[in-house]
């Protein structure tokens, strides 16, 4: 039978979640956004403007799994397949950059080598690790959701949303549980509002232009209480502490704003034609752009690479981070569209030995059995 084809305004999304991952890291880590206590400007703002409307991308892609997790058959073979694709560009990505120079190989310490050949045990990357736990459990989640009346699942949400969540939204104080959403935990709390959202909808959100106004009303709620508590900050410093939360993936704006923007897509009407097929196409590379590009040895150098600093206090920065973004997310394209071209080889000669190795010892056993 021909596998269903993806629909194509999910996979938009995940390409969209991607590209807004890319711009958060290139404004974090080149410092382009600064703290508002001691940089009031208007180029300062833009960058937190933007930020407010991105911050939501990782719990879209982690919404995106929950809702298909929840009714899709749980393959193992995923599993080994996701962490041959993090060990790829784990390992290969340090002997590559020796080879061209970039890094000395005397500069990388036993340390170094554990954390690229163990990245999912050390973080390397953060989000592979909780993602893959996350996927680990799904079958077990997705059969406790079916399982469960509608009313105990809401209390079930309910719950670790309080946890996880509102109170760190509410009051300020930093709690020693709170991971900002950098856990496998958190995405558990997003599979099952994925779930619940795949087997109960939300009225209000099923339509898609409340759906985007949701979303850029959060996000603008994101940006001005980030904004309002900076200046705050400057006569009361515990405001400082609101100005910090807002930008975390488990706040409640934050989670709110990231449903928003998942219904909007759900809601598009379908549409098929050689722009769906190229969306379909790109797709399933995203990931690979996030693991080429956040190696622990390139996810601060390629800004440099990129002279991003000569934009800094600028608008300019604009502009030239739209064009990094794309060129960024261009070129991991291509190279996880090779890797997964080597994969599909590899895979092939594996079947193909096995079949023959087969054939060989099944073969043997009916001459003995004649």
């Amino acid at each position: 039978m021909m596998r269903s084809k993806r629909q194509a305004n999910f996979e938009l999304l995940r390409i969209v979640a991607m590209l807004m991952i890319i711009v958060l890291h290139y404004l974090n880590k080149s410092n382009l956004t600064q703290v508002y206590e001691e940089e009031r400007t208007a180029v300062n703002y833009a960058a937190h403007f933007i930020m407010a409307f991105c911050i939501v991308a990782v719990n879209c892609y982690v919404l995106l799994s929950g809702y298909f997790l929840v009714e899709s058959a749980w393959k193992p073979g995923r599993v080994a397949s996701l962490v041959a694709q993090i060990l790829f560009y784990s390992l290969l990505i340090p002997l590559v950059l020796i080879g061209m120079g970039v890094v000395p190989a005397g500069e990388l310490s036993v340390y170094d080598w554990l954390n690229y050949a163990l990245p999912i045990e050390t973080e390397h990357y953060w989000f592979a690790t909780a993602y893959l736990l996350m996927y680990v459990l799904a079958p077990v989640l997705a059969a406790g959701v079916r399982a469960v009346e509608k009313r105990t699942l809401q209390i079930v949400i309910g719950m670790l949303l309080l946890y996880f969540s509102v109170w760190k939204s509410i009051l300020p104080v930093s709690f020693a549980t709170d991971k900002y959403g950098y856990e496998y935990g958190w995405f558990v709390c997003l599979f099952l509002i994925a779930a619940y959202l795949r087997l109960y909808g939300c009225p209000f959100l099923e339509k898609k232009r409340n759906a985007a106004l949701f979303y850029v009303g959060m996000s603008l709620g994101i940006f001005l209480l980030a904004a309002v508590s900076g200046i705050a900050a400057k006569t009361f410093p515990a405001f400082s502490y609101y100005m910090d939360m807002t930008t975390t993936y488990n706040h409640i704006l934050c989670l709110l704003g990231s449903i928003g923007l998942f219904m909007a897509f759900k809601d598009m009407k379908p549409w098929e034609g050689k722009a769906a097929e190229v969306v379909r196409r790109l797709a399933p590379y995203t990931f690979g752009v996030y693991l080429l590009h956040e190696h622990v040895l390139v996810r601060y150098q390629w800004m440099q690479w990129l002279h991003v600093e000569s934009v800094k206090g600028s608008f300019m920065f604009i502009p030239h981070m739209i064009g990094c973004i794309l060129l960024v997310y261009a070129v991991g394209t291509a190279v996880d569209f090779v890797r997964a071209w080597l994969f599909g080889k590899a895979g092939k000669g594996i079947a193909l030995a096995r079949a023959k190795f087969h054939n060989k010892t099944d073969g043997g056993v009916g001459r003995e059995n004649v």
